[in-house]
């Protein structure tokens, strides 16, 4: 958005005790553009912004992947898709995939990739930013075929990776449409979600946020502001654009199942679906795109995965409940869903690297002052 229009105000529901301290603590840390939204199942109990005005458009990345997660749980209830089917029945390349144990020692995987792992993150799929032994194998050995090898077998462990591209390309091979037509089909306009699309209309760019990179000393630098062109594939694992008001639409649904998935299916996306494993740290291998992932901020805490979603078995102090749901975006983008408390929050900010330590700072005092507000 233009330079001008990054002055501070604030939008706040009468529906919490507390509005201007949340808003407080949304300017807290100094982030340039910032909007949240908090809501019930059926209201909006807060809309905050400082910077940018509420209807502002974030690339919100990762924030890609619940929803792609709804499109293929959506194919699994009409019967078009098995959890349990290996993936690679519609991808073939996927079976030649070996586990990387060290960075000259491959072997072959001893289980399938199914849809259950895709949407778990137990598929072996690993993103390079916070694998830094796959970052030195991809430098060391660039793949001919884009594929890197796996890092354990399918079901036997957790990492972040590009599962849910696949299960983006899964979902478009069953539809026969691309995964911006039924997005937009199937779950944006039965739930009204007219500002999320892959695609950014010239009429809609004056709303995108500028994105901006951390520097060594410490200073914000934005990038150039450039018209985006139209994209021609689409992803699952990350591509939106969106606005908070939008996707608290989306997270709304999760407390309030409509008619675009059972309840039943949702209630597969609100229960641990790892069984023992657990979700690590994982560390980063490129400092300056993002930190260590670790969304909990308790360096103990031994947090679970749904299908979509993080979950945390023990509350956050002066936070979520226990068994809450969340996750992120790259551009430090966040949500969370209490199903205990019936609320939702997402927190939307455009900078780099991702979890700044300004960003985590403005995330958590946002959390404790909605729950201070209650």
């Amino acid at each position: 958005m233009h330079r001008r229009t990054f002055a501070a105000s604030l939008l706040a529901a009468p529906l919490f005790g507390q509005p201007l301290a949340i808003t407080h603590a949304l300017r807290q840390f100094q982030v340039p553009a910032v909007t949240a939204v908090v809501a019930s199942p059926a209201k909006i109990l807060y809309s905050g912004f400082i910077g940018v005005p509420l209807n502002a458009i974030f690339s919100v990345a990762s924030l890609t992947k619940a929803i792609t997660t709804v499109a293929t749980l959506q194919l699994v209830e009409q019967g078009k898709l098995s959890l349990d089917e290996p993936v690679e029945n519609h991808f073939p390349k996927l079976a030649q995939l070996p586990v990387l144990e060290s960075l000259n020692v491959l072997r072959p995987a001893q289980t399938k990739i199914t849809l259950r792992h895709l949407l778990t993150h137990t598929s072996g799929l690993a993103y390079t930013a916070w694998d830094p032994l796959l970052a030195k194998y991809r430098q060391a050995k660039p793949a001919p075929t884009g594929l890197l090898p796996l890092r354990f077998d399918p079901g036997t462990g957790w990492t972040y990776g590009t599962s849910l591209d696949w299960a983006g390309r899964l979902v478009e091979t069953i539809s026969g449409l691309n995964l911006e037509e039924y997005f937009q089909r199937h779950i944006f306009a039965p739930l009204g979600m007219k500002d999320t699309s892959f695609l950014l209309p010239h009429t809609k760019f004056p709303r995108l946020v500028t994105n901006r990179r951390r520097q060594r000393n410490g200073l914000l630098r934005p990038d150039p502001r450039r018209p985006i062109p139209p994209a021609k594939t689409f992803n699952g694992g990350y591509g939106l654009y969106s606005t908070a008001p939008d996707y608290a639409k989306f997270l709304q649904f999760i407390l309030r199942p409509t008619s675009i998935l059972q309840p039943k299916t949702v209630s597969l996306m609100t229960v641990n679906q790892i069984g023992l494993l657990d979700v690590p740290a994982l560390p980063t291998s490129d400092p300056a795109v993002t930190a260590n992932l670790r969304l909990n901020p308790d360096p103990q805490a031994r947090d679970k995965f749904t299908f979509g979603f993080l979950l945390n078995p023990v509350a956050y102090p002066g936070g979520r409940s226990a068994g809450s749901l969340a996750w992120a975006g790259s551009n430090n983008a966040f949500y969370w869903i209490d199903p205990a408390r019936q609320l939702c929050a997402v927190l939307l900010m455009q900078l780099q690297p991702f979890l700044d330590p300004a960003a985590v700072s403005t995330l958590r005092a946002f959390e404790k002052a909605v729950y201070r507000s209650l």
